[in-house]
């Protein structure tokens, strides 16, 4: 994270999959969560806020937009 926000500059960077997010979430480097929800149930796959290893973490809602065919996409900023 510290390599890529030192090449983006003033840019944002964005960290795409549950893996890395939640290690940027437990380093204290993630400023912002976005959460596209998708009213499919698939019953499987990695969760994105397991065995974080934090305390309770407060978000600050930030964008709640709703899509088409029921697609919600919701932006979090994390409270420091």
């Amino acid at each position: 994270m510290s390599a890529a926000k030192e090449r983006a500059g003033s840019r944002d960077v964005l960290a795409h999959g549950a893996g890395i997010a939640r290690l940027a979430l437990a380093a204290g480097v993630l400023d912002e969560i976005e959460i596209h929800l998708v009213p499919v149930l698939l019953g499987e796959g990695r969760l994105l806020f397991d065995h974080l290893g934090l305390g309770p973490q407060e978000l600050e809602r930030v964008r709640v937009l709703e899509g088409e065919n029921g697609i919600t996409h919701l932006r979090f900023r994390v409270c420091r």
